[in-house]
């Protein structure tokens, strides 16, 4: 055993642990030399949001630390897509919800799709959850459940199933209720007629041959293959026949599915199989203190933290505790992307032990850049709020020019990156809500101090003097700042219209002197 596994075993950081299980699961390796099968699953209902996104990251995070504790292990992930169910209701977030309510109970993939730019709903939203995370690199092998029906692919699986039908209806329904428990059935014919997925008691007639016989939503008694897409399975039956059929050994779910988890497991090895190992995670949650909902669209869709924000910042705050409850919305984006940053220049002057603990470690799977960024986000933020309505991004490399050696965006590509998400975000969220105050008298009289304190630094002062002299301000008693907060608050309510803010001396070094004062000279007008 290498060092690094040694210290990787030791490791308390949460992928690490989850590999562990599957060191467990399989001490001699996967038998045959088959490589150890993750998967995650989506339900194409809704558009893709964080949360979908979420659960592949954190997969890949696990899969990448088995890879390290076992190297040369062989490993897959699957990103596996629930569109053969039937759609249930129609999201509130999408375009022709009219057109659609005449689909309910279909197949999402026969569904089709009110965007007018697939051949079905389902394949629309698949399209998005796979663009995503073609772009993040994500190392995947996309299953579609309605290709795997219609292919035969499940069909030995299918009769496994009607083998053991008994015995999967011993397990669920005693946890249904009595009316839900009449109608029961784990198997859902697809109408010839129709097209819809029945919900209706089936008798099983010939398990070999894949038949079954129901009672239509006409009345009429029919007898059909399960076969070959005409039937699909009701979803914890589902899910159970598919960790079996593929041989999954590792999935992730959220707090919401423990039951299904565990009636699945135990379906799992009534057909033979046995469960994977699995991370029970909390859910992502809106400002409000809601679950994010697909068919709500009260989450982030994929592509909106992108739009204010690096893509490493939605991986970093998606590893963060990940059997905590979290919110998720917009507000959290800024703070994200300064710690993202944060831990990962950190990481490069740590020891293993610490490295393997950072999540920038289990963000870059090892391979950390090493490129520290000059200017925080936060600070980016703060410059694009004192500059006039609608600034571009070449006026924000103006004023970069006095803090950052060799201010060319070619030079500071990811800088330059940060630049337009700060402008955007600024546009958004923070313009609306700026709002600068006037200052109180002792205040003012601060505010004077600085402004000819200023005035007598040469142009290009360091930031470090520059807050030196801010920090002497504040504790001066002529002034009756109570602390140093105070007098920081007053700035950034005065200067800035905020209430929160940067290093003031960082600010003023990057906005520059003469600005600066101009933001003084405004305040005591």
């Amino acid at each position: 055993m290498t060092e690094l596994q040694s210290i990787a075993m030791t490791s308390k950081a949460w992928p690490f642990e989850e590999a562990k299980k599957l060191v467990k699961r399989y001490p001699q390796g996967k038998p045959d030399g088959a490589p150890v099968l993750f998967e995650t699953g989506y339900g194409p209902s809704g558009l893709p949001h964080i949360g979908t996104f979420n659960e592949v990251l954190r997969t890949t995070m696990v899969r990448h630390a088995y890879e390290t504790l076992v190297p040369g292990a062989k490993t897959r992930l699957v990103a596996f897509s629930d569109d053969m169910d039937g759609l249930r209701k129609v999201p509130d977030n999408i375009p022709n919800g009219a057109m659609l309510t005449e689909h309910l109970g279909k197949p999402l993939t026969r569904t089709p799709d009110p965007f007018g730019k697939f051949e079905s709903f389902a394949h629309h939203n698949n399209a998005m959850l796979r663009d995503f995370l073609d772009r993040f690199g994500f190392d995947y092998e996309f299953v579609s459940a309605t290709e795997r029906y219609e292919s035969g692919a499940f069909d030995d699986a299918l009769k496994n199933v009607l083998r053991h039908y008994q015995g999967i209806m011993d397990i669920m329904l005693p946890t249904l209720r009595k009316e839900r428990a009449a109608t029961y059935s784990p198997v859902l014919p697809v109408s010839e007629k129709s097209g819809i997925v029945l919900q209706v008691p089936v008798e099983v007639v010939d398990a070999d041959a894949g038949l079954i016989r129901f009672t239509d939503d006409e009345g009429e008694t029919v007898e059909q293959s399960i076969l070959g897409g005409k039937a699909k399975l009701q979803w914890k039956v589902d899910w159970a026949m598919r960790w079996v059929a593929l041989g999954v050994d590792y999935e992730m779910y959220g707090k919401d599915l423990t039951d299904s988890g565990v009636q699945s497991g135990k379906i799992a090895r009534v057909l033979g199989g046995r469960p994977p190992e699995s991370l029970i995670y909390e859910m992502f949650l809106d400002d409000k203190g809601e679950k994010i909902s697909k068919s709500k669209g009260n989450g982030l869709a994929l592509e909106d933290w992108l739009t204010y924000g690096p893509q490493e910042s939605v991986a970093f705050y998606a590893f963060r505790e990940p059997k905590s409850a979290k919110q998720l919305h917009m507000g959290v984006i800024p703070k994200a992307v300064d710690e993202y940053y944060q831990f990962r220049n950190t990481w490069h002057d740590q020891d293993d032990a610490k490295k393997l603990g950072n999540p920038v470690h289990h963000i870059h799977n090892g391979k950390v850049p090493n490129t520290p960024l000059p200017v925080t986000f936060g600070l980016l933020l703060n410059l694009v709020g004192v500059l006039p309505a609608g600034a571009t991004r070449d006026q924000v490399w103006n004023y970069l020019g006095n803090y950052v050696a060799d201010a060319e965006p070619e030079n500071h590509p990811e800088l330059d990156a940060l630049v337009g998400h700060a402008l955007a975000y600024h546009r958004d969220f923070v313009a609306p809500t700026l709002k600068r105050r006037a200052p109180t008298d002792n205040e003012a009289a601060a505010l004077r101090t600085l402004d000819s304190e200023l005035a007598a630094l040469p142009a290009g002062a360091p930031a470090e003097d520059i807050q030196n002299i801010v920090y002497a301000i504040g504790k001066d008693e002529a002034y009756g700042f109570e602390n140093l907060r105070d007098w920081f608050k007053a700035l950034y309510e005065t200067l800035l219209g905020a209430e929160q803010g940067p290093r003031m001396g960082s600010f003023i070094a990057l906005y520059g002197i003469d600005n600066s004062r101009n933001l003084i000279s405004e305040a005591l007008s």
